[in-house]
């Protein structure tokens, strides 16, 4: 489960930097509508995916050197990701997003990753609280 949650924070991250540079160079790929005000929604969310990645690099960061704060960190990342599937998920179902064709598929998929994302870190974070607060010692301990 570790594993999954490392290789889920690194595809955050990396779909995260993808995204924002495709929105910020070639936005008609990835635009689900065309008006003005979807445009300010979607540029409202750059300092917020940049906080869920900073979160993201800080839990990677806590896991690999087996820190408490990855509990921290880990709880961070999740939060974020289910403060932004909230507010993607209730601007596209207000707007009719999700019944734009290909543009309404592929934010679809934004926010039902954002939720995999979110309750897989989460779940996590909780269920493994003693070993991740007592920094992995458990489990260092076990393999020896």
């Amino acid at each position: 489960m570790r594993r999954a949650v490392q290789t889920a924070l690194i595809i955050a991250i990396v779909l995260d930097v993808v995204y924002w540079a495709i929105w910020f160079t070639r936005r008609d790929w990835i635009a689900s509508l065309d008006s003005e005000g979807y445009y300010m929604f979607e540029n409202a969310f750059p300092a917020a995916d940049l906080w869920l990645g900073l979160t993201c690099v800080f839990s990677l960061w806590a896991m690999a050197k087996r820190r408490p704060i990855a509990m921290f960190w880990l709880i961070c990342a999740g939060s974020s990701g289910v403060y932004l599937f909230s507010m993607d998920t209730l601007f596209d179902l207000e707007n009719g997003v999700f019944s734009t064709g290909a543009g309404g598929y592929f934010e679809l998929f934004i926010v039902v990753m954002t939720a995999i994302f979110s309750v897989l870190v989460l779940t996590y974070a909780w269920g493994h609280r003693g070993k991740l607060l007592a920094g992995d010692s458990a489990l260092v301990l076990h393999r020896a």
